[in-house]
């Protein structure tokens, strides 16, 4: 054993975290930085930040590509404490060249952790049990290993004996060695004094002409270093290198969170046609029917049926409400309330308890009052509608003049006959009524009832004219 791993290790050592997000992503095919792809809602980044942070690392460095101020200003949104700083890699020579440019940012710390930054899903557990082997153990790396049906051009651990003998590209791999199916993620410990006197060694002896990370794993066992490895669990996918990629990250990780709900008390009818995002949080007893998206910070109560068919972005539903076949954007949902089917919600939509909006019906910008209820076929913007209020069939808030939004009030109690238009700003008092098929365009008293339109008139004998006429214009044309 070599003389560096026999000294006791100290009992709290410090560790720096080192984040590649460098990475161009040309199968991508895309204007995006390959590591801002969303997953599950967030930036790939995003969530490898989250794992990093699971090893509680006293300073993080993200290496970006030159020019990458989408990248730097994402994480700078994030509130990532303690907040990265930032080194760029102005030449992209590979994964060993991106960590070179780390050595001043890292600092004299005792152990450095390196992870992808376009993802490679490990779980919160595998990144405890890493850490704790490297320190435990005191190897000059700990590697986070997993196994692929299918590795393709990923890293291939080879063994000789139990133990590793080296990491090869998948490109440089001899025919038997891209049999193997154990493969190296990049997440990986090293000793900080180590891994920076092993990195000028690295030779750009392969068919990228890049220098690798991973050979410098021979060389420290050619210096009669300890490398560990430790068995990890990405789900049969690695990173998103690729649209295909991007997708199975996506598949592996929306399992993960799908699974994490039911373990807190929600049904889940069929995980597989049902898409929660990260930041989405569910109250027990609440159940989520098939080809449901919930996107962003919506926030569910408890005791709560939502789906099947609905996309929901953004948005709070209070205990005990139900909504099916409906799209929710930026919208607040009481307890008790019922949306569906075929409704939508806009941004600003607030429906209060014990509401109901129905089939075909559009809210946006504005609050349903307690126990009203929308049913059918309307639509609402810029109103505020009050307490106990029915909106009849047809009704439409007639809200934009062409240059400006205006608002429409119905106070408790009222009741708004079927095809009526409100035409705002206008206001319909307490217990006031309109009559059916109305165009209202002056408030209505408290109380009263408001009815506009013309008087019906009854024209005798009028089919029996019009067929006649018909009859005889067939025959000028010859019918």
């Amino acid at each position: 054993m070599a003389e560096s791993n026999k000294k006791k290790q100290p009992r709290n050592r410090s560790l720096a975290a080192v984040v590649l997000a460098a990475g161009r992503g040309k199968r991508l095919k895309s204007s995006t930085a390959k590591v801002l792809h969303p997953v599950c809602g967030r930036p790939a980044l995003w969530h490898v930040l989250q794992l990093v942070l699971v090893a509680k690392p006293t300073r993080i460095v993200v290496v970006v590509a030159p020019g990458a101020d989408d990248v730097r200003d994402a994480v700078r949104s994030w509130g990532i404490s303690p907040a990265p700083v930032f080194v760029e890699q102005r030449e992209q020579l590979g994964t060993g060249h991106a960590v070179m440019t780390t050595e001043k940012a890292v600092g004299r710390v005792h152990d450095v952790l390196i992870a992808n930054g376009d993802l490679d899903p490990v779980t919160v557990d595998d990144i405890r049990r890493l850490m704790l082997a490297h320190r435990r153990k005191g190897p000059a790396a700990t590697i986070a290993a997993t196994e692929l049906a299918e590795p393709g051009g990923y890293g291939r651990v080879v063994r000789e004996r139990g133990r590793v003998s080296r990491i090869v590209e998948g490109v440089d791999a001899t025919p038997a060695e891209r049999q193997l199916r154990e493969v190296a993620t990049n997440w990986m410990a090293f000793r900080r004094d180590l891994l920076f006197a092993t990195l000028p060694l690295l030779d750009r002896e392969n068919r990228q002409r890049e220098y690798y990370l991973n050979r410098a794993i021979p060389i420290l066992l050619d210096k009669g270093e300890r490398i560990e490895v430790v068995r990890c669990d990405t789900g049969g996918v690695m990173g998103l290198n690729s649209r295909e990629g991007l997708a199975g990250v996506q598949r592996v990780l929306r399992a993960r969170i799908n699974a994490r709900h039911m373990d807190n008390g929600v049904t889940v009818l069929d995980p597989a046609t049902t898409y929660i995002d990260v930041d989405v949080r569910i109250g027990r007893d609440s159940t989520i029917y098939p080809n449901t998206f919930l996107e962003g910070g919506t926030r569910i109560g408890r005791r709560c049926t939502i789906g099947p068919s609905v996309g929901m972005a953004d948005s709070t539903v209070g205990d005990g409400s139900a909504v099916f076949f409906a799209v929710v954007e930026g919208s607040k949902i009481g307890r008790g309330v019922e949306v569906g089917p075929f409704a939508r919600l806009r941004q600003g939509a607030e429906l209060e308890d014990g509401s109901a909006v129905g089939n075909f019906v559009e809210v946006k910008a504005t609050r349903l009052g307690k126990g009203s209820k929308a049913k059918h076929l309307t639509y609402l913007g810029n109103g505020r509608i009050g307490r106990g209020v029915n909106i009849g069939a047809g009704t439409v808030f007639v809200n934009y003049d062409g240059y400006d939004k205006h608002v429409t009030v119905v106070e408790d109690g009222a009741s708004i006959g079927s095809d009526t238009m409100l035409v705002a700003p206008v206001r319909v008092g307490k217990d006031a009524n309109t009559g059916a098929g109305s165009v209202i365009t002056k408030d209505v008293p408290d109380g009263a009832l408001a009815v506009e339109r013309s008087e019906q008139r009854n024209i005798e004998g009028f089919r029996k004219r019009k067929d006649a006429t018909h009859r005889a214009s067939d025959k000028g044309r010859g019918a």
